[in-house]
């Protein structure tokens, strides 16, 4: 979701002829963005509770949850990192004419390696390595891990790792927003225009 409101907000904000606007008040156009991209994510995480409703409301399936404290605080976590992330993706749908075309290529292969589709462990050798600096991998183990019976190993860990994965995404797109506006204003660029 996080993916897809980013390139939204770049989209809409161009074609309503907002984005100029935008970019020109004091408040940091990268803390807005990420503002926003953030207060979407955590609305739709009423998505994923729904979800859990309807299986059991619709279909009588009870999902067991034998660490609910740990899946609450993954999904949390996850939804920050999310948004930290996304903001990096803003700075290539600030540089597009056009988001909806980096939307759909990029999310594809962060699900990938980020072991939503499948797991890490079904990946080729050589691409595993790739899965930890997404942080989406480090979640994916957690949810699933809270799901399982067993206990979990270093819970603190991988919440940590997540966060800290999510922090750099937000450090680099905060940095890269700011490259990529100084670039479009001395090109001209912002607008379709």
């Amino acid at each position: 979701m996080a993916l897809l409101v980013a390139g939204e907000l770049i989209d809409s904000e161009r074609w309503a002829g907002t984005l100029e606007a935008l970019i020109a008040t004091p408040a940091s156009f990268a803390l807005v963005i990420t503002g926003r991209i953030a207060a979407v994510t955590l609305v739709s995480l009423v998505a994923f509770a729904e979800t859990w409703v309807v299986a059991w409301a619709v279909f009588g399936i009870a999902v067991a949850v034998p660490h609910p404290a740990l899946l609450l605080l993954t999904v949390v976590v996850t939804a920050v990192a999310m948004a930290g992330t996304a903001s990096m993706m803003s700075a290539v749908f600030v540089l597009a004419r056009s988001a909806r075309i980096f939307q759909n290529s990029l999310s594809y292969p962060f699900y990938v390696l980020g072991g939503v589709l499948v797991p890490v462990a079904l990946l080729p050798g050589w691409l595993q390595p790739l899965t930890r600096v997404v942080f989406l991998s480090w979640s994916a183990d957690l949810l699933r891990d809270s799901l399982s019976a067993a206990p979990i190993a270093d819970p603190t860990l991988r919440l940590a790792a997540v966060l800290g994965l999510g922090a750099t995404g937000l450090g680099a797109g905060i940095f890269l927003l700011r490259r990529v506006l100084v670039r479009v204003r001395a090109l001209g660029t912002l607008t379709y225009a």
